[in-house]
């Protein structure tokens, strides 16, 4: 089964069709006195391909000219059609059904322009046999008026397409899908062909010409062995067309119609926003020179979407392809297909390759694209049409449209576990570590496909990737235990009893700290919303959530980051009270450690002039001791900025403590400036303290969205609140900013619960 053996069918039919046709002009002409007049037949649609599938339906066109009277008309086109209709003529193995149109050259220009099914038909028309030059005319008449008015034509196949794609759903992620009509299927190939005849733009249909074979094979054999004209790949028959197409088993045929699918559907979503955003649209406007915005080192954003610079690919920088996917998946923007490419070809040609472990910005970059939520999906689909996702993590081939033939999992494993990772960043406010979060979500079923059991092997090959990603032996070990363990909650608290002690030492034998309890049930909630409902439920959330409320009350220790400790040296120049500034660099870091005199406000105008100078906070570690504060900053300079000095530091700190209202003004200027970029949706900061969780200080935890000037406003908003910050701790976690505060009232002591509630209120309208 094959393209040949669809051409000749297609061939065959012309011949039977011929047959009958000339049969039928030699009887009318015996009939009438009068010459015939012209007419034609013509095949349109897949028909008019020259391809038929076992039971496609023929698809044909009486054209004839205006001097045809009505009775011989018919009695010409009855006497092609009925012996077709009597089963006399087909050689196909299965009856076929014919869908005929008889109408003149004005009619056919008519009801195109009245119907799109039938515009869209008439781009394939083809000649049978008859008048050639009014079969040409229609053609003309079909492709001018479907490019002058493609502005329409396109805005209406849109609409179509997204209600055809509600109602069968999408090919790649269905138990029983129907090939022709889910998202990704055969009307979607059909579609983008129309695309490139309407002159909008170019559509690389190449990208897709083996997915299109495999569907067009996978639909013959359904038809073959159900011996019907289907369509719907139903769980009975996908051993049988499996077997005949030589596949190992049903499993691996619905791979191979997962991967064709996602492939179309690649195609047709990149197409769409290009018609959306460059050249015509789809309203067929011709749009305004897109203005180019610099987003990053060799990033910026043209047309919406997300493009490398030129020649960025032919430097050899390892992380600008994470670089410019957490951009793109932050700013809710596609990446754009070129640049897919263009990352792909490079890394074939060995420029660009991730080094093993990888840098520290590469794997803050892999946990903000993740952490984007549903942004990230396009732009995870992309790079995994172009294979990059296996370059970069060979672990991810083996499940790459692996299939999960039970109805507890709507998706395949890649996707299901990029769907837990959407559900996930939903849930990074409530857990310390996001990163492994994000990171456990993405590869908690990595272990499929093997005869192992999933959740033991995934824990085997999570080890080596993590630590090649660049995470400590620490967060490796809790990254093992999340991956090993994700089922874990929901079957302890579906299956054993909770009021029994031996049930809670079950999972505490396990679990070893409250951290890792607060990342699983996060994973936990994550993994069941990923696979519906038929996995996840009120009842079951429930249940769990008791599970991890008894656990925890069985556990000791606390997530509370503790203060930083001072060196002797440290301590002993803070004692001057004297502003000091020293700068150092690591791999692609800077390390900053500044003492100045402390006074309210300190933190936020340090974060301030760290801002203008274009340094990203990743992490920082302040205390005061003295009449000092010492603070360590690790920042990541913006590829424009110019290299921090500590003589330029030491100036733009002191100016700053003497002119705080400007330092202000300038940065509100800055974050207004981001404020021009598209922005993805993002769960609410969280404020929390905790009152007598130190002797001498009240502790704040923010958990929020690391944007432009959070540390500033932070800082900011507790001046305001006349509240002294005694020490810090900031950490940037991809896209998450971690932030816990050791507080006091100024000159004084500990916040009571009044005055706390009061200022974690303030907080959360300063990062609101």
């Amino acid at each position: 089964m094959g393209t040949p053996e669809r051409r000749s069918r297609s061939n065959e039919s012309d011949r039977e069709l011929r047959a009958l046709f000339l049969a039928a002009r030699e009887k009318l002409q015996e009939s009438t006195t009068r010459s015939v007049p012209g007419i034609a037949l013509a095949a349109v649609g897949g028909f008019g391909r020259g391809e038929l599938c076992l039971g496609s339906d023929l698809d044909i066109l009486f054209i004839h000219s205006e001097q045809f009277d009505n009775e011989n008309l018919l009695t010409f086109v009855n006497a092609v059609l009925y012996p077709i209709w009597d089963g006399k003529t087909s050689s196909s193995q299965i009856p076929r059904s014919v869908d005929h149109s008889v109408r003149t050259r004005s009619q056919t220009r008519e009801a195109a322009r009245a119907d799109l099914k039938v515009a869209m038909g008439l781009l394939n028309i083809r000649l049978i046999l008859g008048d050639a030059d009014l079969v040409a005319s229609v053609q003309h008449d079909a492709l001018d008026d479907w490019r002058k008015d493609s502005r329409n034509r396109l805005v209406q196949m849109r609409t179509q397409l997204n209600e055809r794609h509600a109602r069968a759903g999408e090919l790649a992620y269905l138990l029983e899908p129907d090939l022709k009509e889910a998202r990704g299927g055969l009307r979607d190939i059909t579609a983008l062909r129309a695309i490139s005849m309407s002159g909008a733009l170019d559509v690389a249909l190449d990208r897709i010409s083996g997915a299109e074979a495999t569907l067009l094979n996978i639909r013959d054999a359904l038809h073959e062995q159900s011996g019907r004209s289907r369509d719907r790949l139903l769980f009975q028959e996908q051993d049988k067309v499996a077997l005949a197409l030589g596949y190992s088993d049903a499993d691996a045929l619905m791979s191979d119609v997962a991967q064709a699918a996602r492939d179309v559907d690649y195609l047709m979503q990149s197409t769409w926003h290009r018609l959306d955003h460059r050249g015509k649209d789809g309203l067929g406007r011709i749009l305004k020179r897109s203005r180019t915005t610099s987003v990053g080192h060799g990033i910026s954003v043209a047309h919406q979407e997300v493009v490398l610079d030129p020649d960025a690919v032919s430097v050899d920088d390892p992380v600008l392809g994470l670089r410019a996917a957490a951009k793109a998946a932050q700013l809710g923007l596609p990446l754009s297909l070129d640049s897919c490419v263009a990352l792909a070809q490079g890394l074939v040609d060995g420029i660009g390759n991730l080094p093993n472990p990888w840098p520290r910005e590469a794997r803050e970059d892999l946990v903000a694209l993740i952490g984007a939520g549903s942004a990230m999906v396009r732009v995870w689909e992309a790079l995994d049409q172009e294979g990059i996702i296996t370059t970069w993590l060979p672990e991810w081939r083996p499940v790459r449209s692996l299939p999960q033939r039970n109805f507890l999992h709507r998706h395949t494993v890649d996707r299901h576990m990029v769907e837990t990772a959407v559900h996930a960043a939903a849930l990074t406010r409530r857990v310390h570590r996001p990163d492994l979060l994000l990171i456990a979500a993405l590869f908690h079923d990595i272990g499929k496909g093997g005869e192992e059991d999933h959740s033991h092997r995934g824990a085997t090959l999570i080890e080596p990737l993590a630590r090649r990603i660049g995470f400590n032996d620490e967060d490796t070990v809790t990254l093992r235990i999340l991956v090993q363990h994700h089922l874990l909650l929901a079957a302890t608290a579906t299956r054993r009893d909770l009021n029994d002690p031996v049930t809670i030492a079950s999972v505490t034998e396990k679990i070893p700290d409250q951290q890792t309890l607060e990342l699983l049930h996060a994973l936990s909630i994550a993994d069941g919303e990923a696979a519906g409902s038929a996995a996840w439920s009120e009842w079951k959330a429930t249940l769990v959530a008791d599970l991890v409320r008894r656990v925890s009350a069985a556990m000791t220790g606390t997530m509370i980051a503790p203060q930083p400790e001072l060196t002797p040296e440290q301590r002993a120049f803070s004692e001057i009270g004297a502003l000091r500034v020293d700068v150092s660099v690591s791999e692609s870091d800077y390390a900053i450690e500044i003492i100045a005199p402390d006074r309210p406000g300190l933190l936020s105008i340090v974060a301030g002039v760290l801002n203008l100078a274009r340094l990203d906070v990743r992490s920082a570690r302040t205390k005061s001791h003295g009449p000092s504060a010492v603070m360590r900053w690790i920042v990541s300079l913006d590829p424009h900025a110019p290299s921090p000095t500590a003589e330029k530091l030491h100036a733009d700190i002191d100016q700053a403590l003497h002119s705080h209202n400007d330092l202000e003004r300038r940065i509100q200027e800055r974050v207004a400036s981001y404020s021009q970029l598209p922005s993805i949706p993002v769960p609410p900061p969280v404020v929390e303290y905790f009152v007598g969780a130190a002797s001498d200080c009240t502790v704040f935890e923010i958990r929020s969205h690391d944007q432009p000037g959070l540390l500033f406003r932070i800082g900011d908003a507790l001046t305001r609140c006349r509240v002294d910050i005694k020490s810090a701790i900031v950490t940037t976690l991809g896209a998450e900013a971690i932030d816990t505060l050791y507080v006091t009232e100024i000159g004084a002591g500990p916040l009571n619960d009044v005055r706390a509630s009061e200022v974690a209120l303030k907080l959360r309208e300063a990062l609101i």
